[in-house]
C-alpha cells in the first residue's frame, strides 16, 4: 500500500472560525477597489495620493492576511476561500475599469476571467467531493503578483508601453503555468491525496 501524500507539503491546522482578523483583512481588500476606481475617474483619470495609499493597502493586505492567519493560528476554511476570492474580485474590477478606459486589451481580460472561472469551478468540485476547499498554490500566488505588476505599470505609468507588453506576456506565461499547476493538483486531490 502506497503512502498518501499531502499536496501542500505539510499538515496545517485549519479552523472553522469566521470572525478572524485575517478574514477581516481579506474582506477589506475588496472594499478599497471601488474608491480607487471612483477617485481615479472623478480626478480626470489622474493618480492622486489617496489612490496610491489605497493601492498600497490593497497590495500589502494580501501579504498581511496570510501572515496574521499563521501568526494567530487562524487559518480557516472561510479564509481559504476569502483570500483568493478577494484577490480575484479586486483584480476583476480594476482590470475591467482599465479595459473600459482602453488601456488593457479585452482579450487579455477575457483570458484571465476564463482561467479564474475554471480554477474556481475546480475548487468548488473539490469542496463538493472532499468536503473542504484546497488552498491556493504558490504558482497561483506568483501569477497574482505578476498580474498586479502589469496592471500597476499600465495604471501608474501609461507611457511605459514596452514595460506593459513585457509584463503582459509574462502574465500570460505565468497564468498558463499556474493553471497547469492547479490542474495537476486538482487531479492529485481527486485521486485521494491529502490537502489542507
Amino acid at each position: 500500500m502506497k503512502d498518501v501524500i499531502n499536496v501542500d507539503g505539510k499538515k496545517v491546522l485549519v479552523r472553522n472560525d469566521i470572525y478572524t482578523w485575517s478574514n477581516l483583512i481579506s474582506l477589506s481588500r475588496v472594499l478599497v477597489t471601488f474608491p480607487i476606481i471612483y477617485l481615479h475617474y472623478h480626478n480626470q483619470q489622474q493618480v492622486s495620493f489617496m489612490i496610491v495609499v489605497l493601492l498600497l493597502y490593497g497590495g500589502i493586505s494580501d501579504y498581511i492576511d496570510g501572515m496574521v492567519a499563521r501568526w494567530r493560528n487562524e487559518v480557516s476554511e472561510l479564509g481559504k476561500i476569502l483570500d483568493p476570492v478577494a484577490d480575484k474580485v479586486m483584480a476583476f474590477f480594476l482590470f475591467l475599469y482599465t479595459v473600459w478606459l482602453g488601456w488593457i486589451p479585452l482579450w487579455f481580460f477575457a483570458v484571465g476571467v476564463i482561467r479564474d472561472v475554471l480554477i474556481m469551478m475546480g475548487s468548488w468540485y473539490i469542496q463538493k467531493k472532499r468536503g473542504k476547499v484546497a488552498m491556493s498554490t504558490m504558482a497561483g500566488k506568483v501569477s497574482v503578483n505578476v498580474l498586479a505588476l502589469y496592471w500597476l505599470s499600465v495604471f501608474l505609468f501609461p507611457a511605459a508601453e514596452a514595460v506593459h507588453v513585457f509584463l503582459m506576456m509574462a502574465s500570460l506565461v505565468i497564468m498558463v503555468i499556474s493553471f497547469v499547476d492547479y490542474f495537476h493538483r486538482y487531479k492529485q486531490i481527486l485521486d485521494g491525496a491529502e490537502f489542507n
